[in-house]
């Protein structure tokens, strides 16, 4: 019997007994979706996660500057100065300055808006686009003017989508809006583009405190993150002499980081899903062995025909190998249709990959070869004399 009868046979003996079959291939039908669904989540994370890495610029390099347990400090003109004298590894440099001040425009508050003081360099840095108007320039951070630049949805929520000329209210004072700034990747409250930018000089009026904790550097290009990188820690340990008075994170880093805990959780994820597997090549195995036992007489004339071992054993295998596949197969349109249900539910784009499909399906078809192999080689044992006696 070759190939082809036998995978015949087994579909006959699948279309027999539906439910019976159905049963068997469940846990390859959970398994093989779930995997599915589990890697084109975890794809979809990923692609969002390097979406917004790539939006915050993968030269960005941050400096948090603690100073404790020390009387020394590290001023911005000498960071200025440290990026001029390194231009061919640093491109722009910028403090960086959070406020917790009150904004209004008009009478009404912006709750959910953040404020920061920034240098003129900060749009360079983090790849900030006008839509209208300006972005702050040096002079502004010199004289200390009232005027900011505010993101897109602060446009388009308080302004009707322009603002440009208008003012805001910053910790009581007026502050004239001097440019509006493109949508970025996250639009919405409480994202990058609902925030207003002002002056760091300013911020740093508004917090009545001269000291800038943190700053955002940009290396010249990626082949110099790491060189950059090391300019600024020699500079802040001439310093300080203490590594634990300042951090250095370059955004690459942080991307290595989030990929690495991403793939662990994934290959946890992707292995408790891999139990239905094991399950389903476990309920596949004892079927074929109760499938043996009720076609023992069969097996019996078969041999007494002339058919050999390895013919019995082949055809009790690709049985099962086809068992585990047609349950591969419903467990691909099953987890096709969930991934893209699951992405929605949690709004990430998730889209299954051919790679996923075929390892899945591949693994289906493997877990139903190597279960089966027992009930056929238990098959393809039996003495001929006693399989026909069978009752």
């Amino acid at each position: 019997m070759d190939f082809k009868q036998s995978f015949v046979m087994a579909i006959k003996s699948l279309m027999v007994s539906k439910a019976r079959a159905l049963l068997t291939m469940l846990g390859i039908i959970i398994g093989v979706g779930a995997v599915i669904v589990i890697i084109s989540l975890g794809d979809g994370m990923q692609n969002m996660v390097n979406e917004n890495f790539e939006s915050m610029g993968t030269n960005l390099i941050m400096v948090g500057v603690m100073g404790r347990n020390s009387s020394r400090s590290i001023s911005e003109e000498e960071m200025f100065s440290l990026a001029e004298n390194n231009t061919d590894s640093i491109a722009a440099v910028s403090p960086v300055v959070s406020c917790y001040s009150k904004i209004k425009a008009g009478s009404e508050p912006l709750d959910s808006t953040s404020l920061s003081g920034i240098s003129e360099q900060y749009a360079d840095i983090k790849g900030l686009e006008l839509v209208s108007g300006r972005f702050l320039q040096y002079a502004d951070m010199l004289e200390m003017s009232k005027v900011c630049v505010i993101g897109s949805y602060v446009s388009d929520e308080y302004f009707s989508g322009g603002g440009l000329g208008e003012t805001l209210r910053v910790s009581g004072e007026s502050y004239s809006i001097v440019g509006v700034l493109d949508e970025k990747a996250g639009y919405g409250k409480g994202s990058d583009d609902d925030y207003v930018y002002i002056p760091y000089t300013n911020a740093q009026r508004i917090n009545k405190s001269s000291r800038v904790s943190t700053y955002y550097f940009s290396a010249a290009s990626p082949e110099a993150t790491d060189m950059a990188k090391w300019l600024i820690e020699n500079r802040l340990q001439k310093t300080f002499e203490d590594k634990n008075a300042y951090t250095i994170i370059s955004m690459s880093e942080m991307l290595d980081i989030m990929s690495t805990i991403q793939d662990t959780l994934l290959s946890v994820l992707v292995a408790i899903a891999g139990i239905s597997l094991l399950v389903g090549g476990i309920g596949i195995m004892n079927i074929m062995l109760v499938s043996v036992t009720e076609r023992t007489r069969e097996i019996g004339i078969r041999k007494s025909l002339g058919a050999k071992k390895r013919d019995i054993r082949s055809q009790f295998i690709i049985e099962a190998g086809t068992t585990s596949a047609v349950g591969g197969i419903i467990g691909i349109i099953l987890g096709v249709s969930m991934a893209s249900v699951a992405g929605n539910a949690v709004g990430i784009t998730a889209v299954p990959s051919v790679t996923a499909i075929t390892v899945s399906f591949g693994v289906s078809v493997a877990v139903g070869v190597i279960f089966g192999y027992l009930p056929a080689n238990k098959a393809a044992k039996l003495n001929p004399i006693d399989a026909l006696r069978y009752d």
